[in-house]
């Protein structure tokens, strides 16, 4: 299935930063959807922000037009005020991108334990996102420190707890 851009993205001045406050508000709303959306798509995680810059996300070959390093900074500033987005560095050059919150994914991943009957069951972290069983799920494949982060959430609930074992982390769901 190949990704569906927005109508904006083959719209010349959405690769302009608009000065008019209410417009420049629906511009970035539009841009953070197709960031997360992209993301979401292809399972990206971690974005370098120059690498960015140059992905079909921020640079539409078609109409030869991309957003300039600085909008794409502004874009993720708005990204990371909604809780979509953590800096890895204070040079602000790589992120993690959240197109689902770890609690989000939490939830997710208890669903599917308690749909499949496996409350009161231990998990190693590997077997949740790479193992047989999840396979065709959407958390399959979650990188470790958003499983982690979605484990430690339910943990606060009280619905999991993280143990430590010879090999790795696991996790015990109640």
């Amino acid at each position: 299935m190949s990704f569906e851009w927005p109508w904006q993205y083959n719209f010349p001045p959405f690769f302009t930063l608009q000065p008019n406050v209410d417009t420049r508000q629906k511009q970035l709303a539009a841009w953070c959807s197709l960031a997360l959306s992209y993301c979401r798509h292809h399972k990206l995680y971690t974005l370098d922000v120059m690498e960015a810059q140059e992905s079909p996300m921020f640079n539409n070959k078609k109409i030869e037009r991309k957003l300039s390093m600085e909008a794409i900074q502004v874009v993720f500033e708005e990204l990371r005020k909604k809780g979509n987005l953590e800096w890895l560095d204070k040079n602000k050059s790589r992120c993690l991108v959240m197109w689902r919150r770890p609690e989000e994914w939490g939830k997710l991943i208890y669903q599917w334990v308690s749909k499949n009957g496996m409350v009161n069951s231990v998990f190693t972290t590997y077997e949740l996102s790479n193992g047989d069983d999840t396979e065709g799920e959407e958390f399959h494949g979650l990188e470790d420190w958003m499983l982690l982060r979605s484990l430690q959430a339910l943990q606060t609930e009280g619905k999991a707890e993280i143990i430590t074992m010879d090999d790795g982390k696991g996790v015990k769901f109640f």
